[in-house]
């Protein structure tokens, strides 16, 4: 994990490399609680049997459950000292660029691309490269906003 002293430091990082999450695995029980959350229960999700028979080969992770491990990402990625609290403001952009199978392995790294003052701190864009160890290509492509409060 990367350790940064003060938000405003970050200013001059802009177009740099924040920092690299730890890897987490996608199993089958989280993609399963997902989708009891969210209620999408696609087969090529929920359904082993039948998926192993799809496109791909096994059952995948949703797109958004993909997206929605941002938070975890980050947490393990880089830590700022001095800012008490920090928000999602949203995302500008956001591409699903491959699949994610059951069993996956995935981390995240994040380049800095903007850095806005706001009143009480700054508001950061942040892209977001999540990958799948092992394939050539990323899983997700996301700018990340994040409002961040000293």
């Amino acid at each position: 994990m990367r350790r940064y002293e003060h938000l405003v430091d970050l200013r001059a990082l802009v177009g740099e490399p924040l920092g690299d999450s730890d890897w987490l695995i996608i199993d089958q029980a989280r993609i399963d609680r997902f989708a009891d959350a969210t209620e999408d229960r696609q087969w090529i999700h929920v359904d082993p049997q039948r998926a192993a028979l799809g496109p791909f080969g096994a059952p995948i992770a949703h797109g958004f459950l993909t997206l929605s491990l941002l938070p975890v990402f980050f947490e393990s990625a880089y830590a700022i000292a001095d800012v008490r609290m920090a928000v999602n403001y949203g995302l500008d952009r956001v591409r699903f660029t491959a699949p994610v199978p059951v069993g996956s392995r995935l981390r995240a790294r994040f380049t800095l691309k903007r850095w806005d003052a706001i009143d009480g701190g700054a508001q950061l864009g942040i892209e977001a490269v999540i990958e799948r160890d092992g394939a050539a290509k990323p899983v997700c492509i996301a700018e990340s906003l994040i409002r961040c409060f000293t």
